[in-house]
């Protein structure tokens, strides 16, 4: 069987939509540049496109899918062909490290954490979802199966903690009603979104969902916008400025034995 190095998706084959739907969002994108601190020196690991990096700091980017690096726009710089689990970098060689809606895909997390660890003196800043969450979401009554197969692939918060050392602190992210970065509860209050072919397939959960699950909630979404239903039931959405979903913000800063 062939191994994708690149993560648990093969973003190769279906990732060519991520920079002009998955573009980092100016709220979220606030809190992430405030929890890495003063840093001036900044790794991200997973960096894909992009989003969320700093760029009135130095920063290294890793990312291992050619296709991911070939879409990171002109005021990026080039990423780095390499993994998480192996960083080819010295002990203590950046003041920060980032790591944004990746580490769920890495082929082995445990490493690719202590990775992170070691090559930062400083906070390492992780974006993430809560898999007990996810069901918050009104997806969850269109497409239980989506959320269960992203249920599994996500790590329990505690254990972010427990592999890093140190002091971790895990924040609840509210998502604009006009988040610009097109994962699934972006679109908390843009259903219609969903229904376009380009943005699903900017979401890596729907690869790990039956066809048929995928034509069933675009078949229902649809009569559902058609004949009133979803607004109904989820029409209170509309008016509410953010949403309360499961997006999380991890920071970790290192133990006193660490410096």
């Amino acid at each position: 069987m062939r191994v994708n190095r690149a993560g648990d998706f093969d973003y190769e084959r279906a990732g060519g939509s991520y920079s002009r739907i998955r573009r980092g969002d100016p709220h979220i994108e606030r809190m992430v540049h405030d929890a890495l601190g003063d840093a001036r020196t900044v790794i991200n690991v997973g960096a894909g496109s992009g989003s969320y990096e700093p760029t009135d700091r130095i920063v290294v980017a890793v990312e291992p899918s050619a296709s991911m690096r070939s879409q990171r726009p002109i005021d990026r710089v080039p990423a780095i062909d390499a993994t998480a689990e192996l960083l080819p970098f010295d002990d203590d060689a950046f003041e920060a490290a980032m790591a944004t809606v990746t580490v769920h895909q890495w082929s082995d997390a445990s490493a690719g954490l202590r990775e992170l660890r070691r090559v930062t003196t400083g906070p390492i800043v992780i974006l993430t979802f809560d898999g007990d969450a996810l069901d918050r979401f009104w997806l969850a009554d269109y497409a239980p199966e989506l959320i269960a197969a992203e249920r599994n692939r996500y790590q329990p918060l505690a254990w972010f903690g427990s592999q890093l050392g140190g002091i971790t602190t895990i924040t609840p992210v509210p998502i604009p009603i006009d988040c610009t970065d097109g994962f699934t509860e972006a679109f908390y209050a843009r259903p219609e979104r969903l229904l376009d072919d380009a943005v699903r397939r900017s979401q890596s959960a729907w690869g790990f969902v039956d066809a048929a699950v995928e034509r069933r909630f675009v078949e229902q979404l649809s009569a559902d916008l058609d004949d009133g239903t979803w607004h109904r039931r989820y029409g209170h959405l509309l008016d509410a400025p953010t949403f309360d979903g499961s997006l999380r913000l991890i920071v970790n800063g290192p133990s006193h034995d660490a410096t």
